[in-house]
């Protein structure tokens, strides 16, 4: 049913930051004729029985996730049943994913790198004492790499700078790469997605097709050009 999806969303339902209600966000899906919707919600992934209740009432296909804040900057994870004690450290969510056939996603690493004033350290530093990276080569030995399953590289709350940034690093470590919107509101969904291969019906047939890697980033979307991003 569904090869496109937007794979990094927040609603007013599980994100304080958001006011993007999930009628909203269907309906602007529609609109923009996306069929697949991962909310990554700050709070934890929705309870299992109301999202399942909600996702019964539309016909695109929604997956609940989450978006989690490490020291290592934020990770979205998928496959997860709830937020567990201890996801605030990238190496214990990495742990746990692997227990639980979960996959995990580094969102918009690089972002505040390359920002401009940059009022803090950005979170993908603020627990390594590396320098900030000016090469792509500089960021490639920078241990969350290590810790997931694919790199986010398009991001609509980033800038261009920063997600061509992380395509390169993630080009040259051969990692998967992802595009979510990163949405809070109708304005921004599907401004980046991710193309999978094959049509994609339910959230087990999503997971498998992350595993499986056959998938990447695209823009244009919203103007009617879906192309590849390429950075």
């Amino acid at each position: 049913m569904a090869r496109l999806f937007d794979l990094h969303i927040h609603t007013s339902k599980g994100s304080s930051d958001s006011n993007l209600s999930p009628e909203d966000l269907i309906l602007e899906a529609d609109r923009l004729g996306l069929r697949g919707l991962c909310i990554t919600e700050h709070s934890g992934p929705w309870v299992r029985q109301e999202f399942e209740q909600f996702a019964s009432r539309h016909s695109v296909v929604l997956v609940r996730a989450m978006e989690v804040e490490t020291d290592m900057g934020h990770m979205l994870a998928f496959g997860f049943d709830q937020y567990q004690a201890g996801f605030h450290k990238a190496e214990q969510l990495r742990h746990a994913a692997d227990a639980q056939g979960a996959f995990v996603v580094t969102a918009h690493p690089f972002r505040a790198v390359f920002s401009k004033p940059r009022p803090v350290r950005p979170l993908l530093y603020q627990s390594v004492s590396d320098p900030l990276p000016e090469e792509p080569e500089d960021a490639l030995d920078h241990p969350v790499f290590k810790l997931v399953d694919a790199v986010e590289v398009a991001n609509g709350g980033t800038i261009d700078e920063e997600n061509g940034f992380a395509m390169k690093v993630a080009s040259a470590l051969k990692l998967p790469v992802t595009g979510g919107s990163d949405a809070h509101s109708t304005h921004g969904i599907g401004r980046f997605v991710t193309v999978f291969r094959d049509e994609i019906n339910n959230e087990a047939e999503f997971l498998a097709a992350l595993r499986s890697g056959t998938f990447y980033p695209a823009v244009g979307l919203r103007s009617g050009q879906l192309r590849p991003y390429t950075g």
